[in-house]
């Protein structure tokens, strides 16, 4: 019996070193954790439950019948993340470049089925030269399997994907499919095709960096949420975002406990809208005065900076936050916003997280760019996610909320349940400016006269009143008492059951 025990350790330790001590010193070398490293942070201590240890891959073309890893090449298992169950797969770069062979994606499948059939979330830790081109198409069937699940998870259990290394070709499809995609500076890149490939086919000559690194993901393209400076920043980030996260789509997010005092007032928001109007402030700084305890995890930060969007806690309880943001493009509203705000929208809605949208938007982006671009159909995209959530809603304007931008940020006209204005709040269809030269165009040439109309359209609706006898807000509030009204009115909407018209799916434009 001893001699059986410890063969079993003998093959343990085997499986656990990889593609051996060399290669782990490489990546190392590099800054990077293994893929067993990776795991031991993300999760609790002593906490992970690791499936096919011993599981390898069955190719026997090009001498692959000599090369044999215990594991191929991916750590799958399950554990927890403050005491939440999670299921995880981190790919191990030092067994064959992490490539991705019909077993190796076999692992990956049955973790992604345990999430899905057991409720939990699951996060893919990627660091892989791709396929494993030995294999064939029977690893190109493997990935198919892996975006198949990917799709049926999706609204079910949050998917998160980190970018730790190398992601090409066909690999990026499952984290782009992923609610969450996070990247590691310097060391992770994702693209469809490299630059050997682009330099052939278009004559650009680009670098890894340049054309699919973490600078380029998260502020041009807007594929990553975020990135971090190291393996290590990355993890732990992850496990911050995951306390927020429910486990799935049946579950209400968790709540923690917070010494902050749901009755809190803060004086300072009496003073932070500018009397200019045409003068920003930081609506970041309302965020965090509003939260508990000043957190906020906000998601794309590098892109679209005119909108915020991420997640506080409001006397312990997740709340998604979307706020333009008048230091950016004066709030308005373009393509990029849009998308950005739309598709966090939607996330929350999947998993019964409740939104909060603080108002200050002057309209939607004027510019041929941005129409011929398609800013009808993307601003479109923040209307129907919008239109279409049935998790509570509460909206805050704290100053410019103008034309159809007011109609899109979560106005009432579309369902959001309590709508609240500051005294600075300015609804109407534009500012003053431009209606008197519409509405007054006779008299532009006088320029006493103009200014009088002016004065007169800034005094009828420069206000919340006009909107608050229609009925249309629910209270003009002191900022001061911003915190304790917002979260007053999520604790009347946690029993909501809002019910959509039967049909198979709604056909948001895309």
């Amino acid at each position: 019996m001893q001699e059986i025990l410890e063969q079993l350790e003998e093959r343990r330790v085997q499986a656990r070193l990889g593609g051996g001590q060399r290669r782990i010193d490489a990546q190392h070398a590099k800054g990077k954790l293994t893929a067993r490293e990776r795991i031991e942070v993300l999760l609790d201590e002593g906490s992970f439950e690791e499936y096919d240890m011993y599981k390898t891959h069955r190719c026997v073309d090009f001498g692959m019948d000599k090369v044999e890893v215990p594991g191929d090449g991916v750590v799958t298992g399950w554990g927890t993340i403050n005491g939440r169950p999670v299921y995880v797969f981190s790919q191990d770069f030092t067994v064959l470049g992490g490539s991705l062979s019909e077993t190796h994606a076999e692992k990956i499948c049955k973790v992604m089925d345990l999430a899905v059939q057991n409720g939990a979330p699951i996060i893919g830790l990627n660091d892989s030269g791709g396929a494993r081109i030995q294999e064939g198409v029977a690893s190109l069937g493997g990935y198919a399997e892996v975006f198949y699940r990917n799709v049926q998870a999706s609204g079910v259990v949050p998917q998160i994907s980190v970018i730790m290394g190398p992601c090409a070709g066909g690999a990026v499809y499952s984290p782009a499919m992923t609610d969450f995609i996070y990247m590691v500076k310097d060391s992770s890149y994702m693209f469809v095709t490299g630059p050997d490939v682009v330099k052939t086919v278009t004559n650009e000559i680009v670098t890894a960096e340049e054309l699919g690194g973490a600078s380029t993901h998260t502020k041009k393209s807007s594929v990553a949420d975020g990135a971090f400076e190291n393996d290590l920043e990355a993890l732990l980030e992850i496990r911050r975002l995951f306390d927020f996260l429910p486990l799935s789509f049946k579950e209400k997010p968790p709540v923690l406990p917070t010494a902050d005092d749901p009755e809190r007032v803060e004086m300072s928001l009496d003073t932070i809208v500018p009397e200019n109007p045409n003068k920003p402030y930081d609506m970041r700084e309302v965020i965090t005065k509003i939260a508990d305890e000043g957190e906020f995890f906000e998601v794309q930060e590098a892109h679209a900076g005119n909108i915020l969007c991420g997640y506080i806690r409001l006397n312990g309880s997740t709340v998604g936050v979307v706020a333009n943001q008048p230091m950016v493009l004066a709030g308005c509203l373009d393509i990029d916003s849009s998308r950005k705000a739309g598709r966090f929208v939607r996330f929350c809605d999947s998993f019964n997280i409740p939104l909060l949208t603080l108002v200050d938007v002057p309209g939607f982006l004027p510019g041929v760019g941005q129409e011929y671009s398609g800013i009808i159909k993307h601003g479109a995209k923040l209307l129907f996610a919008y239109a279409e959530a049935t998790v509570p809603k509460v909206t805050v304007i704290t100053r410019k909320a103008y034309g159809g931008a007011y109609v899109v940020m979560s106005s009432q006209h579309i369902r959001a349940d309590v709508n609240y204005a500051w005294p600075t709040a300015q609804i109407a269809v534009m500012g003053a400016k431009g209606a008197t030269e519409i509405l007054h165009r006779s008299e532009l040439d006088d320029v006493e006269k103009t200014a009088q109309r002016t004065k007169e359209y800034e005094d009828r609706f420069a206000n919340p009143f006009i909107a608050a006898q229609r009925g249309f807000i629910d209270d003009v509030i002191m900022p001061h008492s911003t915190r304790r009204r917002v979260l007053r009115a999520f604790e009347a909407l946690k029993t909501k059951n809002q019910r959509l018209p039967e049909k198979r799916h709604s056909n948001i434009p895309l």
